[in-house]
């Protein structure tokens, strides 16, 4: 699986946010599927023990929309139009969570995504859908600067 580049500064991913959860993400191609696996810090907690909500759309959001990269084409960056998130059990802190992505449908300008989070056992414990799209280029314009530093890390 070819492994997809990271941020400094993502939330999700950024390499050097000291609050990031770290995420890497790998093209499964064969399924058709961007994946990750994740353990989120009980800093993190709507209450004790269990995951925000807010923090969970935060995974699913990025997975998701990560999923339109699966051609390799990691320069093809869009951005959240729409997410709805659904929360089908409370998800844990500090345990490893599966987090997969995929492509619904999608145009050179648009794409509706999915994912879902799953407990060790396989349990989904939320999942999306979302419609992101193509930003103008006022908006892409101004992530140049960190363009030399969207990359596949060292870890």
């Amino acid at each position: 699986m070819t492994r997809q580049p990271s941020s400094r500064t993502c939330f999700c991913c950024g390499r050097q946010n000291e609050i990031s959860l770290k995420m890497t993400w790998y093209n499964d191609v064969e399924n058709n599927k961007v994946r990750s696996t994740v353990t989120i810090p009980e800093h993190f907690n709507g209450y004790p023990g269990i995951v925000h909500g807010g923090v969970l759309a935060a995974v699913l959001d990025e997975t998701a929309g990560r999923a339109i990269m699966l051609d390799g084409d990691f320069n093809n960056l869009m951005v959240t139009l729409n997410l709805q998130v659904t929360y089908r059990r409370p998800t844990p802190t500090e345990t490893p969570l599966e987090v997969t992505g995929w492509v619904i449908r999608q145009t050179a300008l648009r794409a509706q995504v999915a994912g879902e989070i799953r407990l060790p056992d396989g349990t989904v414990t939320a999942e999306c859908t979302a419609v992101v799209v193509k930003p103008p280029a006022e908006i892409t314009d101004r992530w140049d600067p960190e363009r030399p530093f969207w990359r596949v890390y060292d870890d």
